[in-house]
């Protein structure tokens, strides 16, 4: 990509938009070698919220790799020049604490922060990238999810 053509910023804020609802990044494979098969790892897009911004920021050259965990997303990040920053901006990535779901397991959530209090991250049970309040709502809210770290890439000028 010639980077003295394209709008980068421009160009990856509307990737991020238009993924919206696409189906994209329900399907991460690896090879299980002790039952030499391949597993979807990202449970059909059930777990892709680290596949999903991973991807993208591989895209514009803003990590090394695309990853399925959050904290291999969260370590290549800040291995690639990313800094946390305390107000989000709009392309930021956020990094939400872990959270506990109904069957026991505990699990952090990563997504873009799209300017005007809107955030947008895989939806696990929809499967698919969607728009929502950055905290996912109020404090007094069951869905309300504290934010552990807000990251910006200089590149993103």
């Amino acid at each position: 990509m010639d980077k003295n053509i394209v709008n980068i910023k421009k160009t990856y804020l509307k990737m991020i938009e238009n993924s919206v609802g696409s189906r994209m990044f329900q399907h991460l494979y690896i090879k299980d070698k002790e039952k030499n098969k391949s597993i979807n790892v990202v449970q059909s897009g059930q777990l892709s919220c680290a596949f999903f911004v991973s991807y993208i920021l591989y895209f514009f050259d803003l990590i090394k790799s695309p990853h399925a965990t959050v904290k291999s997303t969260e370590k290549d990040m800040r291995d690639s020049g990313w800094k946390e920053i305390n107000k989000p901006k709009k392309g930021a990535v956020i990094v939400w604490e872990k959270i506990k779901y109904d069957s026991g397991k505990k699990h952090s959530h990563l997504g873009f922060y799209m300017g005007y209090n809107q955030a947008i991250s895989n939806n696990f049970k929809k499967r698919v990238p969607h728009k929502h309040h950055f905290t996912y709502g109020k404090k007094s809210e069951p869905k309300y999810r504290k934010i552990k770290s807000i990251l910006w890439h200089p590149n993103l000028k």
